[in-house]
């Protein structure tokens, strides 16, 4: 009797352990829960691909200052970097030299008119002598000789008149005004030095001057985009609207227009120049900077849009999680428009009651049964701007 009483407390002890052992192993033969996700339809906007260029400011006006009378420089009337407009005095060289010039011409002139006045005066009396038919006093050739003399003095006169305003013009070209409104670069020659001028092998380089407002912008078009332009909006695409965004803006917010398109593609590259013209009152754009122009590729239309994080990748495929009948999980590939902010055109594969997973990707597998709950207007991605280029 007392070997039974003893082994009782054992057996209850191993009862109690086989039943808790057991607790854990039937919870683990359930099947587990279906995972939760979040599913949104594709929403319908209308949109307008647009293809982005990358390309740079260039002056519309670029001239590079140079005298065209040689001679010292005696006064610069500008501050480097400056904005000048056109008939600004720039550069002064040492007139005097030019004003002697001028002076010792305007006396040559008036020599050669008080000869003419004599010249014209001796006619006279020659051709009153020659018409007196009762004397000999002049001869028909010494006649001739002072007509010859009154023609040279005229000549004479119109020459120097010449020399004259030859002498006035250099005196003006010592005075180098800007020939161009826009901003000055810095001087490239300081007051005393010599200063060739002309049309010679090396006139001496002043400063430069760019003009400013407006400025050109240009870029290579692909041979592609040029048929699906040419084929939207003819053979002449000038004026056509486009936008720029210089490489700290958050959006293409600079409008302008397009103003030419070159006549011919590069053999080369298989691109075309284009260039589009922007205003520039306030001077944020400057010649030789890059910056980035979207030029509209389609006329708007309608077309369906998801949420770009909601799109994945299987080599070069491109594929979304659409929850079917059953909450089963297909994987549909489809063909990819421009993102819209983030969002995506979807061009083929989807339709508009389609249920797209959007959130909870990682967790499923195609032919998984899923927990699908609809997505809040929160959860979507807002609209963004225009569209980029299609990627």
């Amino acid at each position: 009797m007392m070997n039974v009483a003893r082994s009782i407390p054992v057996i209850l002890a191993c009862a109690l352990a086989l039943s808790a052992c057991g607790q854990p192993a039937a919870q683990q033969s359930g099947p587990p829960p279906a995972p939760q996700v979040t599913v949104a339809s594709p929403v319908s906007r209308t949109v307008t691909d647009r293809d982005e260029y990358v390309g740079r400011f260039l002056a519309i006006d670029e001239v590079n200052l140079r005298a065209r009378v040689s001679g010292y420089l005696d006064k610069i009337h500008f501050t480097d970097g400056q904005r000048v407009k056109q008939g600004d005095l720039l550069f002064t060289i040492d007139q005097r030299p030019f004003k002697i010039a001028l002076d010792q011409a305007k006396a040559n002139l008036a020599q050669a008119k008080a000869n003419v006045d004599f010249t014209k005066a001796d006619l006279e009396r020659a051709r009153t002598l020659l018409e007196d038919k009762t004397s000999n006093a002049i001869s028909k050739q010494a006649f001739d000789q002072r007509t010859q003399a009154a023609r040279s003095a005229a000549a004479i006169v119109e020459s120097q008149e010449a020399a004259v305003r030859s002498a006035e013009l250099d005196l003006a070209f010592t005075e180098i005004r800007a020939p161009v409104s826009g901003r000055i670069g810095d001087r490239r020659v300081s007051i005393g030095n010599y200063v060739t001028g002309g049309t010679g092998a090396s006139p001496t380089l002043l400063a430069v001057i760019v003009s400013t407002d407006p400025i050109r912008f240009e870029f290579s078009i692909d041979e592609a985009s040029l048929l699906r332009y040419t084929r939207r909006m003819g053979a002449d695409i000038k004026g056509a609207p486009v936008e720029l965004k210089l490489i700290d803006d958050p959006s293409f917010v600079h409008k302008g227009e397009l103003d030419f398109l070159n006549n011919v593609i590069d053999r080369e590259t298989g691109t075309i120049r284009g260039r589009a013209v922007f205003q520039n009152k306030d001077d944020l754009f400057r010649p030789g900077m890059f910056a980035r122009l979207r030029l509209d590729a389609s006329a708007p239309y309608q077309a369906l849009v998801v949420p770009d994080s909601a799109v994945g990748s299987e080599q070069v495929k491109k594929f979304v999680y659409v929850v079917g009948p059953e909450n089963k999980v297909e994987q549909r590939f489809v063909t990819l428009g421009p993102l819209v902010g983030g969002e995506r055109v979807i061009r083929e594969g989807l339709a508009p009651a389609d249920k797209v997973v959007v959130n909870g990707l990682m967790r499923v597998r195609p032919g998984v049964t899923v927990a699908p709950q609809e997505a809040k207007a929160a959860d979507a991605s807002a609209p963004g701007a225009a569209p980029a280029k299609a990627q």
